[in-house]
């Protein structure tokens, strides 16, 4: 996802995979208050002093034997809700796999997309893992719109490639294809995102070449904007490609939306960890190249249909 410096950047997400069968399956337990997935801190000492990386861990993490992610769970497939209410999808599949690895318990926290690195600064989480695109502008943080530092910024553990896709109500595509193709037109995305970045900047060009701003309606999530298209309340929708895709696969029975024109800016997704937790960085990025070595990582991927978007090799900031 992506919020303005999240992509869900919280500011400019591109998401590039192929769509294959997504399929909704896989859940992690919820527990505690709030949306929550793991089993907290049950059996936390004995299961992170058997783990392989667990001596890589900060100490407080070892004693606690739990990951604190904030995460807006309302992306699917990404991060989402089942039937049941549990939070499933392609980041708590991923995190889960991390947590055999450094022997803890990752609890997934349901939070706005655009307030997620403000609750990794108070401490209120461990980690950030949304669909957020690994950005420079994030890694200093730089308000990717003013050019101004707002903050410390954060690491980002890179763990997927994602590029940003449009889609329409199906059989209204207007020829759009492109951003320009907007000139004049109404956009509808979720707040925050790299989508929302890149809409604000090519409507800047738009005016300039005097072809008509884009009107951009935003929302706290990106089902919200997928509503306000059903319901006629704009000509387009842009969001990371895993999401578009599985949008124009699933709303209606497949009947709503269609994608149009291809992905743009493929960049990765990464978790985010304070500038400071150095230690946890690390550790999250030795767990990862561990579950791509030994293939969990791969089958992960596949169940989600989303294999396109791996990664090779687990890395610390890649993001541009």
């Amino acid at each position: 996802m992506t919020a303005s410096t999240t992509r869900r950047t919280t500011a400019t997400k591109s998401r590039i995979v192929a769509v294959g069968a997504i399929a909704v399956a896989g859940t992690m337990l919820l527990t505690g208050c709030g949306d929550q997935t793991g089993e907290g801190k049950k059996d936390g000492a004995d299961k992170t002093s058997s783990a392989p990386l667990a001596d890589k861990l900060p100490q407080a993490i070892q004693d606690k034997g739990v990951i604190k992610v904030g995460s807006d769970i309302a992306y699917p497939p990404v991060e989402f809700k089942d039937k049941a209410g549990k939070t499933v999808g392609l980041d708590p599949d991923i995190a889960a796999a991390l947590g055999k690895q450094l022997g803890v318990t990752f609890q997934f926290e349901n939070g706005t997309f655009d307030t997620l690195l403000t609750g990794l600064r108070s401490k209120r989480y461990d980690i950030a893992m949304s669909a957020m695109t690994d950005t420079k502008a994030r890694q200093e943080g730089i308000d990717s719109e003013t050019g101004k530092k707002v903050g410390e910024g954060v690491d980002f553990v890179d763990y997927f490639t994602a590029g940003v896709s449009f889609y329409t109500p199906k059989g209204k595509t207007q020829g759009i294809k492109t951003w320009s193709d907007l000139c004049g037109k109404k956009v509808v995305l979720q707040r925050g995102t790299v989508s929302h970045d890149m809409a604000k900047a090519e409507s800047k060009k738009c005016e300039e070449d005097k072809k008509g701003k884009i009107a951009i309606e935003s929302f706290d999530n990106d089902q919200q904007a997928q509503t306000r298209l059903r319901g006629g309340g704009g000509d387009a929708g842009s969001s990371d490609f895993p999401v578009a895709a599985y949008a124009v696969k699933t709303s209606g029975g497949g009947k709503d939306f269609e994608l149009v024109g291809d992905q743009i800016e493929a960049a990765p997704y990464g978790i985010a960890v304070a500038k400071d937790n150095k230690e946890l960085s690390e550790a999250l990025r030795l767990a990862l190249d561990a579950i791509i070595k030994n293939g969990e990582y791969d089958k992960i991927i596949s169940k989600w249909g989303v294999e396109a978007g791996a990664i090779k090799e687990a890395k610390i900031n890649g993001g541009s």
